[in-house]
């Protein structure tokens, strides 16, 4: 298990507010001010996808007790689950007693899964997901009352602040083994969709069906990418053969200015 570790004087904070996210592939957390400057971010990549959230829990559990930034007070805190365990449903379709109904057709539940929602005002929309109950249980027994979402409703939330108000934008965040794959136009969301990747192939594939299915111009339209991935990497070269226009997105977080992290990596917890 590697940490990568980033502080900024954090001793001076007053009221500090903690955001942590989470998934099969690893645990991340910042520390920042009620202004959102950050101060502190550590992440924890596994050295290899976990099979279970009780496995996440051994892990996220060790990670407490050997970090002393997570044992301090917080004003407040935000959890974040990052699984593909969710489905977006338009508010004119949604009844909160068929939560589990909404789901079924994409992923397997079980009849002893928790099912939650969060609300997309802007967009009229609700995000329905399993979130990791157990890690939520652990978390309520170290700091109380906490505030938890769906990694997706923030990555959409940012997604559609920053993107143009004109035509489309076409966003993609790479996991290790997975990625959300977001269509905005003029403010609008069109299209979110998750894909499990093992190949290149694989990963330029579910682009080109999306550009395909949207009737997108590779040639006029930009990509614009967060995540893991880079410029050298094998996932962006295969991509660069279909789609020239190719971007990564920019924080203005201090601490993803820094030189130990690239910029656009970490954008739900840093942007």
């Amino acid at each position: 298990m590697q940490q990568k570790k980033i502080t900024r004087s954090i001793d001076n904070i007053s009221k500090r507010k903690l955001s942590i996210q989470f998934s099969l592939d690893g645990f991340s957390f910042c520390i920042s001010n009620y202004e959102d400057k950050i101060y502190h971010f550590s992440s924890y990549d596994f050295e290899e996808k976990l099979s279970s959230p009780e496995i996440i829990l051994e892990k996220i559990q060790h990670i407490f007790e050997s970090n002393a930034d997570l044992q301090d007070d917080f004003e407040s805190v935000l959890v974040i689950h990052e699984n593909n365990l969710n489905s977006f449903v338009p508010n004119e379709y949604f009844k909160e007693e068929a939560l589990k109904d909404y789901l079924k057709f994409n992923i397997k539940t079980i009849r002893t899964d928790f099912v939650a929602f969060d609300d997309l005002e802007q967009q009229h929309i609700k995000n329905v997901y399993v979130p990791y109950v157990n890690i939520n249980n652990f978390l309520f027994q170290n700091f109380g009352s906490f505030e938890y979402k769906h990694h997706t409703t923030i990555l959409v939330e940012k997604l559609l602040k920053t993107s143009g108000k004109e035509g489309f934008n076409f966003y993609i965040n790479v996991g290790k083994s997975s990625f959300d794959l977001v269509v905005v136009e003029n403010k609008k969301l069109v299209l979110y969709n998750s894909y499990e990747y093992n190949s290149k192939e694989d990963f330029i594939y579910y682009i080109l069906f999306a550009f395909e299915q949207l009737k997108l111009d590779p040639d006029k339209t930009p990509i614009t990418f967060m995540g893991n991935i880079n410029k050298e990497s094998d996932l962006y070269k295969i991509v660069y053969k279909y789609v020239r226009n190719l971007n990564f997105i920019t924080t203005n977080s201090l601490i993803a200015d820094g030189k130990e992290i690239e910029n656009h990596s970490n954008f739900i917890l840093l942007g």
